[in-house]
């Protein structure tokens, strides 16, 4: 296994960690702990960054796989979507909405990378993908940090911005989704 493959194994070894301190800052309830939140924050940043160089080094040095390929994303969902995103509808940041449109895009999507698979063809993320990937990861890290570090009395005011950030999350999400469909239409043709 090279290394850019270690490293995305590394970030699905990180999400049970991040989603165990995430669970235990409380966020949102009276028993909040600040320190848990900056710990899953700073978790959560870090398996980020592995996404980032995980892709480059895989570019950089010509080590892109199949494996990679399809564990790539996968890891990015695992990470965002039930890890994250989930937690961020609990806490009653992100809207339930959000996360219909993030869980239908990413359904649409693996339907058409099994669709594809059947035939021989492994589907990497596009460039919209990675777009929202970067925007999610940039709204819940922004959210966690934010919230560890912010004063008592500017939770309010700061819980504000993820609530506007998850919304450009679903904008992105669904046009990735729509383009990304589009771009790979012939998978459907194939399934015929």
């Amino acid at each position: 296994m090279n290394l850019p493959n270690k490293l995305t194994m590394m970030r699905v070894i990180m999400v049970p960690f991040f989603m165990v301190f995430a669970a235990m800052s409380h966020m949102g309830t009276p028993q909040f702990n600040a320190t848990y939140a900056l710990i899953a924050g700073i978790l959560f940043a870090v398996a980020s960054f592995t996404d980032f160089l995980d892709g480059y080094l895989a570019r950089k040095n010509h080590l892109v796989t199949d494996f990679g390929k399809f564990m790539d994303p996968l890891a990015d969902k695992m990470l965002t979507t039930p890890a994250a995103i989930i937690y961020m509808v609990v806490d009653g940041v992100c809207s339930p909405v959000v996360l219909a449109i993030i869980m239908f895009r990413e359904f649409a999507v693996a339907g058409v990378r099994m669709i594809a698979a059947e035939s021989g063809t492994v589907i990497a993320a596009n460039m919209w993908g990675k777009v929202k990937t970067v925007l999610q990861m940039v709204t819940i890290i922004f959210y966690y940090f934010a919230m560890a570090l912010a004063p008592a009395d500017g939770v309010g005011v700061i819980s504000f911005t993820p609530q506007v950030l998850c919304w450009a999350v679903a904008a992105v999400t669904a046009l990735s989704g729509c383009i990304y469909l589009w771009q790979n239409r012939s998978c459907f043709m194939q399934a015929k």
